[in-house]
């Protein structure tokens, strides 16, 4: 055999030094063979919408906001990108106009749109990438499910004496979270599992039940029913093992009877037992 053409491909980030293929790369060497390798690293903006122009045979003028909606989504890795791209179409935000002769699309939608699963993914490996400070945020609101009210926010910060808002901004900025609707939301389930799992198993209950009490550190007869349930929710969750003093076990059962007493007069029946009967 006089010419022989052989092509791979791997992801750098799971090569270790001692990998198999850095030893068949050096192996080839010895014969003369000169190995050539291509780093594949993701799309800028302005490659995203020279890509995204091409596709959709439209100047990249009438493309660049399309695309930086798609680059804010994508971080410009290729493989998310064309999934997104597949997808959007099935789902008709992206689409040929007949009537037009020219592809159109729901910009609001898109921007709107829940990423897929692996793009979740991509994403959940970027939270350990972030600073410590929009870590802690991420972990303080992936606490309380996959959204929060800004008003809750404002009360944690007074609460945990942290400017809260100010990081999750920051992760806003990233892609990790929209904030919409009075809210503060995950972009995607698997995002919040990952700022979840900032957390040690056993440091979860700790969290929680920390979380709570803070915000009741303020006059809880003074807070709406909202943030009472919340945070007796929280405190809840932590459970038994998280109570370190006795005086806890005290409060605990008082706030319970609060909430209780709170959710019976809502006529919350299924709340106020849980409470109730949680005290």
């Amino acid at each position: 055999v006089n010419h022989f053409f052989f092509l791979g491909c791997c992801r750098g980030d799971e090569m270790t030094d001692d990998h198999q293929i850095w030893n068949m790369i050096n192996s080839v060497k010895h014969f003369s063979i000169t190995p050539t390798i291509v780093e594949l690293t993701c799309m800028d903006k302005d490659n995203m919408n020279t890509l995204v122009s091409n596709i959709l045979c439209l100047s990249p003028r009438l493309t660049q906001s399309l695309s930086d909606i798609l680059y804010h989504k994508t971080k410009g890795n290729p493989l998310f990108f064309c999934q997104l791209m597949i997808s959007l179409n099935r789902e008709g935000l992206l689409s040929v106009s007949l009537s037009r002769r020219r592809w159109e699309w729901d910009e609001e939608k898109i921007q709107l749109r829940k990423i897929p699963d692996n793009v979740a993914f991509f994403f959940s490996k970027m939270i350990n990438e972030l600073s410590e400070d929009v870590r802690t945020a991420l972990r303080v609101m992936s606490c309380f499910g996959s959204s929060s009210k800004i008003s809750l926010i404002e009360t944690l910060e007074q609460a945990l004496n942290s400017p809260l808002a100010r990081y999750l901004d920051v992760a806003v900025s990233e892609g990790l979270l929209t904030k919409s609707d009075g809210r503060y939301h995950f972009v995607h389930d698997r995002v919040q599992e990952a700022a979840y799992d900032i957390m040690k198993p056993e440091d979860r209950c700790l969290y929680h039940f920390q979380y709570g009490l803070a915000l009741c550190s303020t006059n809880i007869f003074d807070m709406n029913d909202d943030i009472i349930f919340t945070a007796v929710n929280q405190i809840n969750r932590g459970g038994p093992v998280a109570v370190s003093k006795p005086s806890q076990s005290s409060t605990l059962a008082n706030l319970n009877l609060i909430a209780g007493k709170r959710a019976m007069g809502m006529s919350d029946f299924r709340s106020a037992f849980f409470f109730l009967t949680t005290v």
